[in-house]
């Protein structure tokens, strides 16, 4: 399992994250009701966090003990946001520019194969290309 995998699993009650980040469980449900974190729900709705929901918890925390307002972090979460996604934009492209440049490899193979089977001489000694 990869280390990204393991970071979003939810494992920790909201007992734990207190403790883990010194927030109160009211500070950690403002979050979430203002959209800067989305912890998992059990089926009893039970909050569940992982490594990333704390991370970021204590991100809040530290952007707000250097006197970040609400609004200022939401825009740095924003701009974050979209460094990551415009960054997995252009990585998609290079992989797509990947596949397409193996799909070409594999056809002009492919055409190579067939040219090559077709081309050879038949044994009146006149070549396939013409019929």
């Amino acid at each position: 399992m990869s280390d990204g995998i393991r970071r979003t699993l939810a494992l920790f009650p909201i007992g734990i994250v207190m403790q883990l980040t010194e927030l109160s469980a009211r500070q950690i449900r403002y979050y979430e009701e203002n959209e800067l974190i989305h912890p998992a729900r059990t089926e009893g709705n039970r909050r569940m966090f992982s490594f990333n929901d704390v991370d970021r918890l204590l991100e809040i925390k530290s952007l707000i003990e250097q006197g970040v307002n609400l609004a200022g972090i939401k825009q740095i979460f924003a701009v974050k946001t979209d460094v990551k996604f415009s960054e997995k934009t252009e990585q998609s492209a290079e992989v797509k520019q990947e596949v397409s440049d193996a799909e070409l490899r594999r056809l002009l193979r492919k055409e190579l194969i067939q040219a090559g089977r077709f081309g050879k001489q038949q044994k009146n000694g006149t070549s396939s290309f013409f019929y």
